[in-house]
């Protein structure tokens, strides 16, 4: 049976909602609904993020604070699209792919995503471990490898239902970067200037930080992690079918955590321009120079707060890295997959996920500074994403397999847009002098 014949029997069952806890956008009880947009959107502001907004904020001031409301509605497009696929279909991005795009697209789009994950994976490890070291003098690598190990164990042993609560209240560690922004002194009139206003220099230090800043925003690892979520979902969800209401709560879903994800890296940049930039700390070299952006709030323990917001955006994304790299091994290759089952039922799954924490400790081992290594995993995306946007955009204008659940025209411009966007910055960093 066809993706699509697959689909339209599943319209033909009887009526339910698609998620357990997401059935509509409104009333009471909405935190604890949310689904797997609440997890993807916080999951973009990991450690990589933390890192590239605050060497954004330090460096730029400001200046670059439009790319926030300009990221918003690209950044929703793109993973409105991906949750589409999934909940049309039933399949995860990879599935898709592979019964519908050639395979060496399909083998191009894996490739880009694992070793886009691999390299944020272990520059999110690295930073836990340097903001470990702001409390607890640990060796580096003794605190990555203690990372990896309770990250490991949470992710193979904890079944997904569980999990994905707990990850859902760990976006709560964001937070901290809001209650900096309205107690650290900031120039209100000139955020409201630079949120309206686009501006930039034309030099290659500039449009790298907006390579940095938009692989971070629109990262490779949320296109799979939302629609593989969105299967898992669906897999506990008993007479399955595609509605209206369905797709309006996927979407606020989706914007919400998107949102949540773009507002706090405004905040994360606001709080870094008004408090390192401020004091002459355009270049942030150590967690202890990071950690300065939340002494307003803090104070002497503003290590301890920006430890706890690295840990826990970090504990939050490296698994969601790991997982993705992981669903699209295994839909590739026809391996059992999902987070519900035990080791011993998908060890092919469970050992991608080892594999690749493994491989992102080991890089850890070639001495990079862990601040700038957060910037290297930022323009790694950056460069990494395009290709799989305009892959996701055919797929999500493909009538043939989403019949009239494929994308609307808004979504198609918006998704486009951002594609053709983020493809040019590379070309834009080149010319640049």
């Amino acid at each position: 049976m066809s993706m699509h014949e697959q689909e339209n029997a599943q319209s033909d069952a009887p009526p339910s909602s698609h998620h357990p806890t997401r059935n509509a956008v409104r009333g009471k009880g909405y935190f604890r609904r949310l689904g797997p947009g609440i997890v993807t959107g916080a999951a973009d502001d990991d450690p990589s993020g933390i890192g590239t907004y605050s060497q954004v904020g330090a460096a730029t001031g400001y200046r670059l604070l439009w790319s926030a409301p300009v990221l918003l509605p690209l950044a929703f497009a793109v993973q409105e699209a991906c949750a589409r696929i999934a909940l049309v279909t039933g399949h995860g991005l990879a599935g898709v792919i592979k019964a519908r795009m050639p395979r060496p697209i399909l083998y191009l789009c894996l490739a880009l995503v694992v070793v886009a994950n691999t390299v944020n994976i272990a520059a999110d490890l690295g930073s836990m471990a340097a903001a470990l070291q702001l409390l607890v003098p640990v060796p580096q690598f003794l605190g990555v490898i203690l990372f990896a190990a309770v990250i490991v164990v949470a992710e193979v042993f904890v079944p997904y239902h569980r999990y994905a609560k707990f990850l859902r209240w760990l976006c709560l560690s964001l937070l901290a970067y809001f209650a900096v922004m309205f107690v650290a002194k900031v120039d209100w009139a000139q955020v409201g200037h630079d949120l309206l206003v686009p501006q930039f220099e034309w030099t290659k230090g500039d449009i790298a930080l907006l390579i940095a800043i938009a692989g971070t925003t629109i990262s490779p690892y949320l296109f799979f992690w939302q629609s593989a979520e969105e299967v898992e979902e669906r897999r506990i969800t008993t007479h399955y079918r595609v509605s209206k209401a369905h797709i309006q709560a996927m979407r606020g879903d989706v914007f919400a955590g998107m949102a949540t994800g773009v507002f706090a890296m405004a905040a994360i940049m606001i709080t870094a321009a008004a408090t390192l930039h401020k004091n002459g700390i355009t270049d942030i070299q150590t967690a202890e120079q990071a950690a300065q952006a939340l002494v307003p709030i803090a104070g002497d323990y503003a290590g301890v707060l920006f430890l706890l917001g690295i840990l826990g955006t970090g504990l939050l994304s490296v698994p969601v890295l790991a997982g993705a790299s992981s669903y699209a091994m295994a839909e590739t290759f026809g391996w059992r997959e999902s987070l519900e089952k035990r080791p011993s039922q998908a060890r092919a799954f469970y050992a991608v996920i080892f594999l690749s924490i493994l491989v992102g400790l080991t890089l850890n081992l070639l001495g990079l500074n862990p601040m700038q290594f957060l910037l290297i995993a930022a323009i790694t995306n950056g460069l990494a994403a395009p290709i799989l946007m305009a892959v996701i955009w055919w797929i999500a204008s493909d009538e043939k397999l989403l019949g009239k659940w494929k994308s609307p025209l808004w979504s198609r411009v918006l998704l486009g847009i951002a594609t053709i966007a983020m493809a040019l910055l590379p070309l834009l960093w080149v010319l640049a002098p």
